[in-house]
């Protein structure tokens, strides 16, 4: 029976692929944007909030429609999604009047397959029969940061090698992924999320049950702890070592990446002898090391070996979280998953703004504004000790 779905883990993987294409492709266009289609910085700037406001929105809607509809059909539509909207960011700014404008409805369109990737890939997972499920989690988010090393060093290459005036050669060779993944995705088998003849767990259910609120307030300071370092560490690398931003991507998000998707496949791989709760909370105290580390040592070298350490320390919080929901409120079923996405994607867009606005009220001191951000992993590991005394014990 597990041999049957190995199929449906492999799309599920690269599924977290896709995801971290749509992400994280655009952004490494945005100068030339800027520079081709004479696109102010400030619009340049909005695509980034426009995207992950449009994942967050579906996040929320997701709720009302992926059960109706089926996961299969809302996995096809997301892949779908997803390739039209790279496709169409090289047709668009060509043939509207205004570049910008086609460059926004292209990151709509794929932002929307982004977010239904989010709410759907980690469920479909979960259903899928495996020994331990804490451990498949972990590995499928491994994928993420794959995707997303692979997405920066891949498209960094072409550049070099083809010139960047080529990226619509490249943006449609990416569209290829999500595109196969949907045919993948119309044939393989998907388990049911909860057993035959039972309902999942509604909304109002949800927010009745005090674990529910508890584990939605550790996936928001999951994807603030992670992003939160995650956003700046580029910044740190170029401000305090002096390098290019090049040089400072690869020291910087490059490595965060990597270690944070060494983190995930390392207990993917050995979970089994791995308690999850633990090795949660051995994360969390390292990340708030990580953080101290970032803020107070006095040279920049070693603020950028703690922002690379933070890395490994947050691979497990977004992975463990949902796996800790998913032994805690086994009908949570898609409300509960769609919620905890929502959750983990304000954190996302949360954590980085508060350690802006810190830094900016403080004179641009960036140390700072990451010493405010260490509450994030101070209160997931709350949160995990929480859950471990909270009423039907679950790791």
């Amino acid at each position: 029976m597990k041999n049957h779905y190995n199929k449906t883990i492999t799309a599920c993987f690269v599924g977290y692929i896709v995801q971290a294409i749509v992400n994280n492709f655009t952004p490494l266009l945005f100068l030339f944007f800027q520079r081709s289609y004479h696109i102010p910085l400030s619009q340049i700037t909005l695509l980034v909030t426009f995207n992950f406001g449009i994942q967050l929105l579906v996040d929320l809607l997701s709720v009302g429609f992926v059960d109706k509809i089926g996961y299969r059909a809302s996995m096809i539509m997301a892949h779908v999604l997803s390739a039209a909207g790279l496709v169409l960011l090289t047709v668009l700014p060509e043939i509207l009047p205004a570049p910008f404008v086609g460059i926004l409805i292209a990151v709509m369109i794929y932002a929307v397959g982004g977010g239904l990737l989010e709410v759907l890939v980690s469920p479909v997972m979960e259903s899928c029969p495996s020994d331990n499920k804490a451990k498949a989690m972990s590995m499928l988010h491994s994928f993420y940061c794959w995707g997303h090393a692979g997405v920066v060093l891949i498209s960094t290459l072409f550049f070099y090698l083809a010139g960047i005036e080529n990226w619509k050669i490249l943006a449609l060779i990416w569209a290829l992924i999500p595109l196969g993944n949907a045919f993948a995705f119309a044939r393989v088998p998907i388990a049911p999320l909860i057993e035959e003849g039972e309902t999942g767990l509604q909304l109002k259910e949800l927010f009745r049950i005090r674990i529910f609120w508890i584990l939605l307030i550790m996936m928001i300071c999951a994807g603030a702890s992670e992003q939160a370092v995650s956003q700046w560490a580029s910044t740190f690398a170029e401000k305090g070592l002096g390098i290019s931003k090049t040089a400072g991507d690869l020291a910087g998000p490059m490595a965060f990446a990597i270690l944070m998707g060494t983190s995930r496949l390392f207990y993917g791989k050995y979970g089994d002898r791995i308690h999850l709760d633990r090795f949660m909370i051995y994360s969390s105290c390292l990340c708030i090391l990580s953080y101290l580390g970032i803020s107070l040592l006095p040279f920049p070298q070693l603020s950028l070996i703690a922002c690379a350490v933070c890395g490994l320390s947050v691979g497990i919080m977004w992975p463990g979280t949902f796996s800790k929901a998913s032994a805690a409120l086994p009908k949570g079923a898609t409300a509960m998953f769609a919620l905890l996405a929502l959750g983990g994607d304000i954190g996302c867009s949360g954590g980085p703004t508060l350690v802006g606005m810190v830094s900016g009220a403080l004179g641009d001191n960036l140390k700072t504004g990451v010493l405010a951000g260490i509450v994030f992993p101070v209160l997931l590991l709350i949160g995990i000790l929480l859950c471990r005394k909270s009423k039907g014990d679950f790791a």
